[in-house]
Formats: structure tokens, C-alpha cells, sequence
């Protein structure tokens, strides 16, 4: 059965879409058949592997209100061992479809049921909030990467996160556990940077990833063509730590 991953925060900009798509295609790249799932309205990690938001037959909104079955709504992306379930502006409905009847909380986890076995990684990302779409996501995994920039306020809100991810845990699903907490758009020029590195050592310890993603130029430009960064760039410094940090999933998972 397929590792289900979630990538959360509920904080904008910490690279979280970059990273879900980065992440799941240097898996396929590893060989892994990967299913990436956008839960987001924005569709961005749609388009980040080069399928247009228009003109979907289906999205995973239709998959979440049982409108379609999950292979009717996958896409084959043109990068190797990679799927995805696409989204549109039309998810952003789904909070409040979700919010009626029993059991709102495991749509996801039901709709993938019959396809999960087909990958090796399902990897979901998540809208920048902590309601029911990311609910749903996080019910339906194993695991929950958490990408952050070297910022205060930063920590701050990885304190709130996990909080919610120990309360889905107790209350929906015991298998979720914390797979990494990955920092991203690193600049280790900065001594805040490296501040607060230390300070995840001290209070995560080993569930902050080894590989961090560092700032680079490449990773930005990747999404305008409409392909992760190593099929942008294979040479860059961000298709190396994306890859890296493939590995170093796969190790832990």
C-alpha cells in the first residue's frame, strides 16, 4: 500500500507547493510511481507539472463530493513515474461541501482508497490553513511534512501545527506522525538562519530533516515552464537538494 504524505502549514509562502512538487517528482525520478495530490484551490502544484486548470473532465473536488472515482479524475503527467489529481478555483467550495454530514473528515481517505495501492508515495499538498481540506489530508495519512523558513515567527506557527496534527492523531487517525520538518529557501549567510536551526535541533531533534532546500534561482523558474525543477534544470543546486532530500524520505519512510 502507498505512502500517503501530507505537506502542511498553515503559513503562505514557505514553499510548501514547491516542495510537494519537487518532492514527488524526484520520487518518480527514484523510480517510485508517485501519485501528487492538489489540494489546494489555487491549483498551483496543477500547473507546477504542466497541466492546464482549464478544461479538466474532473478535479479532485468532484473526488471529495463523490462525483467521480479517483481514476476517473488522475492525470498522467509527461515526468516519469508521476500522476496527479488536479484542482481549480472550483475546490475552494469543497470547505463548505465538506462540512455537511457525518464523517466529513474522511472523504479523502475513502475517494483513495481504490487507487492507493497503484503508488509506492501519494503526496498531498495542502491549502496554507488548517481547515477541512487539510483535515481531510491529514486523515488520510501516514505522514505530514512540515516546510518552513529560517524565521521566528516561523517557529511560532510550527508550535500551532503540530498541536493540530496531535489532536487529528488522538482523534481520527493514529497512524499520522510528523515524517520531517524540512526548512526551505535557506541563505546559511544569515546568522538568523543558523539561530534558528539550532533551535529545531533543540526542540525537534531528529525530526528535521538532514537535507534543507536552499535559496535558489532555478527552483523560482521551474513553475513558468510548467515542470519541476530538475526537469528545468537538472545541473541547478535545487534540483540536487530536492533529490537529496527524495533519498532521505525514502529512508525514513
Amino acid at each position: 500500500m502507498g505512502r500517503v504524505i501530507a505537506i502542511a502549514n498553515q503559513k503562505g509562502g514557505v514553499g510548501k507547493t514547491t516542495s510537494a512538487v519537487n518532492i514527488a517528482a524526484s520520487l518518480g525520478l527514484l523510480h517510485h510511481r508517485t501519485l501528487l495530490i492538489d489540494l489546494d484551490p489555487q491549483g498551483s502544484a496543477t500547473s507546477g507539472v504542466g497541466v492546464p486548470k482549464r478544461g479538466l473532465r474532473f478535479t479532485v473536488r468532484d473526488l471529495l463530493i463523490g462525483s467521480c472515482r479517483a481514476e476517473e479524475a488522475i492525470v498522467h503527467t509527461e515526468f516519469e513515474f508521476l500522476d496527479l489529481l488536479p484542482a481549480n478555483v472550483s475546490l475552494a467550495g469543497a470547505e463548505f461541501d465538506l462540512l455537511d454530514g457525518e464523517g466529513a473528515e474522511r472523504h479523502l481517505l475513502h475517494a483513495l482508497e481504490p487507487v492507493r495501492d497503484r503508488y509506492d508515495y501519494v503526496i498531498i499538498d495542502c491549502p496554507p490553513s488548517l481547515g477541512m481540506l487539510t483535515v481531510n489530508a491529514m486523515v488520510a495519512a501516514d505522514g505530514v511534512i512540515i516546510p518552513m523558513q529560517c524565521e521566528f515567527y516561523a517557529l511560532e506557527g510550527l508550535s500551532q501545527l503540530t498541536s493540530t496534527i496531535a489532536r487529528i492523531k488522538r482523534r481520527y487517525n493514529p497512524r499520522l506522525a510528523i515524517t520531517g520538518i524540512l526548512i526551505t529557501m535557506l541563505n546559511k549567510r544569515l546568522a538568523l538562519s543558523v539561530q534558528v536551526i539550532e533551535e529545531l535541533k533543540k526542540h525537534y531533534g531528529d525530526r528535521l530533516f538532514e537535507t534543507m532546500i536552499a535559496r535558489n534561482v532555478r527552483i523560482s523558474e521551474a513553475p513558468s515552464f510548467g515542470m519541476p525543477v530538475y526537469y528545468h534544470d537538472k545541473r541547478a543546486r535545487g534540483a540536487k537538494d530536492y533529490m537529496d532530500l527524495a533519498r532521505e524520505l525514502t529512508a525514513r519512510a
